[in-house]
C-alpha cells in the first residue's frame, strides 16, 4: 500500500462510511463500494442486497457534494484535483480501517459504478498489490487519451472485472479496453464483458460474475 508522506485534508475526509453485511469485527472478508456521481453511499450499498449475505462486511465511502471528482474522468487530472487526490485518500482510508480489523487486503475486493468505478481502478491501479477481486461496472482508469500508464507495483494474479455498455455515452469502450491492458500489465487476471446497446447501468449478469469472483474469495482460508 502506497504510504501518504502528507496527511491529506480534502472534500472528502471526514465524510461517513456506510456499511452493510457482517460487522467487520467478524467479517471474513470485505467489499469496499464507491459510488456514482449524483449518487450516495447507500445507493451503492443497494448491491449488497443481490450479494452474499454473510461472510463479508460492506463499506461503502461517501463524497462530498455527492461527486468523486467535478469533470469528465477523461478531463486532464489536474482539472479534477483537488478532489481526485482527495478521493483516492478516502479509499485509502477506508482500506487502512479494514485492515485494522484483521481483514487482509487479498481478502479484500473494491468495486464502483460509474464515477466510483473510476475511482476504484485509478486506486487499484496507483497502489497496485494482491487485492481480493477488483470490479469497475461502466468505468475505466482515470486521465485523458495519451496519459501515461507507468503505474508501479503488481497486482499479482488479483481478478479483475470490467462490464460496461458497448455504447455508454460516458464511458467509450476504448478506454474499457485500454483499461484492461494496463491492469494486465500490472499482473491483473482480467475478465472484460461490453453489453450491447446496454444503459449505464448494472445488470445482472454482471451481479453474477460478482457473486462468483465472491465465492471463491470465501472459499479461500
Amino acid at each position: 500500500m502506497t504510504v501518504q508522506m502528507t496527511p491529506i485534508n480534502g472534500p472528502h475526509q471526514g465524510q461517513p462510511i456506510l456499511t452493510a453485511g457482517d460487522p467487520l469485527d467478524r467479517a471474513r472478508a470485505a467489499m469496499v463500494m464507491t459510488h456514482g456521481r449524483g449518487a450516495r453511499a447507500e445507493n451503492i450499498l443497494e448491491l449488497a442486497r443481490e450479494l452474499p449475505g454473510s461472510g463479508f462486511a460492506y463499506l461503502a465511502p461517501q463524497a462530498a457534494g455527492e461527486t468523486w471528482y467535478p469533470k469528465r474522468f477523461i478531463a486532464p487530472i489536474a482539472s479534477n484535483e483537488p478532489w481526485l487526490s482527495s478521493a483516492l485518500a478516502a479509499v485509502a482510508d477506508v482500506l487502512a480501517q479494514v485492515k485494522a480489523a484483521g481483514i487482509p487486503p487479498e481478502r479484500t475486493m473494491l468495486l464502483g459504478f460509474s464515477q466510483g468505478a473510476c475511482l476504484a481502478l485509478e486506486f487499484a491501479a496507483r497502489n497496485a498489490r494482491r487485492y481480493g477481486g477488483l470490479v469497475g461496472l461502466s468505468g475505466g482508469l482515470i486521465g485523458p487519451d495519451g496519459a501515461p500508464r507507468d503505474y508501479p507495483g503488481s497486482l499479482d494474479g488479483a481478478p479483475v472485472f470490467l462490464g460496461c455498455s458497448d455504447v455508454d455515452f460516458h464511458v467509450p469502450k476504448e478506454r474499457v479496453h485500454e483499461t484492461a491492458a494496463v491492469l494486465r500489465r500490472l499482473g491483473g487476471e482480467v475478465t472484460v464483458r461490453l453489453y450491447p446497446n446496454m444503459d449505464h447501468a448494472v445488470n445482472q449478469d454482471e451481479l453474477e460474475f460478482v457473486r462468483g469472483m465472491m465465492s471463491v474469495l470465501s472459499m479461500k482460508h
